[in-house]
């Protein structure tokens, strides 16, 4: 008979998410993942296996409460032409209010700090960076084609890929330049405003 979880695990990979969305994959001890959860580890190993098996639970955890979330406006059937600066606008306000609150607050983006790490090598992560990337490029496009009605499909692609390099620039430099991340978006906002 198996022994029965005394602890919420919704919360142990809360927890864990904001660990390794702070630290890295390499940055992060079973002894880390106690002291924040308050899980010891035989459970914590017993319910993943693995930090890698908590790691993968926590980057599910981080798409489907982070990341869904936010792109949901752009994902609608009819997505409304103002959505994707709306969306734009809610990054930059995360952004700017990870960088004011104290230093366990993550900032960035979880999924591009793992590919910049050791980890971001696995083929499984590296999988999940790349279906990260194709989802929000498609949510991204959603977007820009509500807000460019009239622009031709090759317009829209390339505002697409300016869009999304924008976005991964200031997530990556969410974590040593808030300011700079935050100007980074209002460019790609700007830009979307002023072109057809």
């Amino acid at each position: 008979m198996g022994r029965t979880a005394t602890f919420d695990s919704t919360e142990l990979i809360a927890s864990a998410r904001d660990l390794f969305w702070q630290k890295g994959f390499s940055d992060v001890s079973v002894a880390d993942v106690e002291s924040a959860s308050g899980v010891g580890r035989s459970s914590i190993y017993h319910a993943f296996g693995s930090m890698r098996g908590l790691f993968d639970a926590a980057v599910d955890d981080y798409l489907t409460t982070i990341v869904t979330p936010l792109l949901t406006e752009l994902n609608r059937d009819d997505v409304h032409p103002d959505a994707i600066c709306s969306y734009l606008s809610d990054l930059r306000d995360a952004i700017t209010a990870a960088s004011a609150a104290d230093a366990a607050t993550p900032s960035g983006c979880l999924i591009l700090t793992a590919s910049a790490t050791p980890i971001g090598a696995d083929d499984a992560v590296h999988s999940v960076i790349e279906n990260y990337r194709a989802m929000l490029s498609d949510a991204i496009r959603r977007g820009i084609a509500a807000h460019m009605p009239d622009a031709s499909s090759s317009i829209v692609d390339h505002h697409t890929r300016l869009t999304v390099a924008a976005i991964i620039a200031a997530q990556c430099l969410a974590r040593i330049n808030p300011d700079e991340a935050a100007r980074t978006l209002d460019a790609a906002t700007s830009a979307l405003g002023t072109s057809a």
